[in-house]
């Protein structure tokens, strides 16, 4: 298994001037959580970082206290947008993973990842095409138009929030992106598992990790210093 992690974020919405997956939580960048993670996780075989080049000093540190099995591969720029990122990332995997690899898409502001839920995914994407990690929905959720008024009463049960990682068969998700390249739809991606819905790619989900949460606002961010 392959592993991307993203990291060239630069919003700044929780205040000051840096991206928060460079804030410092018990003296550690919020990345070095997940780096620690995939780094000790022995299914993952090697490990591109997608970061701006300002940042990388600080992240080839970093790995030096984790990375004992030496799984980092390489720096990959970052793109306008999260999806051209993933596929930076990809290109640069290039020579690295073959047609039938899996790569696993992490992001830098999910710190709280369990080398569980990697093996889960590990396991649950034999006969697959890739595996999306998913939460139920615990409100009722309606479906309203551009007014606000609403149209509809969705089923909750048949409607779930994704979550990252996502883990796809590499070949395939590679083919995928290219598509999606091709047809100029790039920019307007929601998710990472679109393009491979799009391409007819067979996802499975999985339970997902309540724990797993992607770090957003200020709560959030004071939710995980009171965690870790």
């Amino acid at each position: 298994m392959r592993a991307i992690l993203l990291s060239g974020g630069t919003g700044t919405r929780l205040g000051g001037d840096i991206p928060k997956q460079y804030f410092k939580v018990n003296d550690r960048m919020i990345i070095e959580y997940s780096i620690e993670t995939l780094a000790g996780c022995k299914d993952i075989e090697s490990l591109v970082i997608v970061a701006d080049e300002k940042w990388q000093e600080a992240i080839t540190t970093a790995l030096k206290e984790y990375d004992d099995r030496h799984v980092f591969s390489g720096f990959a720029a970052p793109g306008e947008t999260r999806q051209w990122s993933i596929y930076n990332g990809l290109l640069a995997l290039k020579g690295q993973a073959g047609e039938e690899d899996s790569v696993l898409i992490h992001d830098a502001a999910r710190p709280k990842l369990k080398e569980t839920l990697i093996k889960n995914m590990g396991n649950a994407l034999k006969g697959y095409d890739g595996v999306l990690p998913v939460l139920p929905m615990k409100d009722t959720v309606y479906k309203v138009d551009g007014t606000g008024k609403i149209s509809a009463l969705l089923e909750r049960k048949e409607i779930m929030a994704g979550q990252a990682p996502e883990l796809f068969l590499y070949g395939k998700y590679l083919k995928a992106n290219e598509q999606m390249i091709e047809d100029g739809r790039m920019g307007s991606i929601n998710g990472s598992t679109e393009p491979a819905f799009l391409a007819g790619m067979d996802i499975v989900t999985i339970p997902g990790d309540e724990d797993n949460y992607k770090i957003t606002t200020v709560r959030d961010l004071e939710r995980f210093r009171t965690e870790c």
